[in-house]
């Protein structure tokens, strides 16, 4: 299956209407897709690569190998509860772990989410107009967002039928942007029941999925999807995976504009029925919702 690409340079302009149509369909029918164009400057990604490989190799690679799970796979034990992966956090809103950060990748990695960040503001907004509420909803209702950064490396794995590299879940939070390998693979999402491969990244593309907060809001229009991560005999995968979520003190519910009328007697909705037949069911739904918030409160 070909994945959504969505082009943001297209929002300007002509293709805007396509563009925007695109995104709604990714978030409603896929619950993550590629970006290009997205505005993160090629020069950043490049760099906060290759650091984080330079730092892995030099200071995370060999510990790894040496851990009680690596030794473990080697004798040909099977881990059913444990992950193939070596990672540190950064978090960076709204109060910063920098310092605690390998000097290496510090400047590089700070700057790289500020550009990260930027970009998930701007989706929450193209997400929120394209479920027809105010265009700042999203940003409003996860504030103050907490921003935090998984740096993950999947170390090549000379057993990978035995062990997963991340095993499946779905994001708690929101919106996730993700920079990853450009030459090994291993992420999988689910789609209408089966495993679909998200390939290495081509271009400087981001790729995006949406977490349980965003399906809430958008009283499940939009999807949280199940992935994981294969660990792979080629090579070692590199992850970044930047999460715009909702701060903790956030209170997450239904858009109130998205949420079906409850709790009405069916005669109510018939004697609205009877005049407004051929009007918007969508104006005829909100009006239910007022008479029976009035009936029950």
């Amino acid at each position: 299956m070909a994945m959504p690409v969505i082009n943001l340079g297209e929002l300007e302009g002509e293709k805007r209407s396509k563009t925007m149509s695109l995104l709604h369909d990714a978030c409603q029918n896929w619950g993550f897709f590629w970006l290009e164009n997205h505005g993160i400057e090629d020069g950043v990604m490049e760099a906060v690569k290759r650091l984080v490989k330079q730092h892995y190799e030099e200071s995370m690679r060999e510990s790894f190998y040496e851990s009680e799970l690596a030794q473990g796979l080697r004798r040909g034990t099977k881990a059913s509860d444990a992950d193939w992966e070596t990672s540190f956090f950064y978090r960076h809103r709204p109060d910063s772990n920098i310092n605690d950060l390998p000097q290496l990748v510090r400047d590089a990695m700070k700057q790289y989410v500020e550009q990260v960040v930027k970009l998930a503001e701007k989706l929450a907004e193209l997400l929120s107009d394209n479920l027809g509420l105010p265009t700042t909803y999203l940003k409003n209702a996860f504030a103050e967002p907490f921003v935090g950064t998984k740096v993950a490396m999947y170390p090549k794995c000379s057993n990978p039928e035995l062990v997963m590299g991340l095993r499946g879940h779905t994001d708690a939070g929101g919106i996730i942007l993700l920079l990853q390998d450009d030459t090994v693979p291993g992420l999988e999402f689910l789609k209408d029941g089966e495993w679909v491969a998200v390939p290495p990244a081509q271009g400087h593309r981001i790729f995006v999925n949406l977490g349980d907060q965003v399906e809430v809001v958008s009283n499940g229009v939009y999807k949280s999807i199940r992935h994981r991560v294969l660990a792979d005999g080629t090579g070692s995968r590199l992850s970044i995976a930047t999460f715009y979520n909702p701060g903790g003190d956030a209170i997450i519910s239904p858009a109130a504009e998205l949420v079906y009328p409850s709790r009405y007697r069916f005669q109510d909705y018939l004697d609205y029925y009877t005049n407004t037949k051929f009007s918007d069911k969508a104006s005829r739904f909100q009006n239910m919702k007022r008479v029976s918030y009035n009936k029950f409160l």
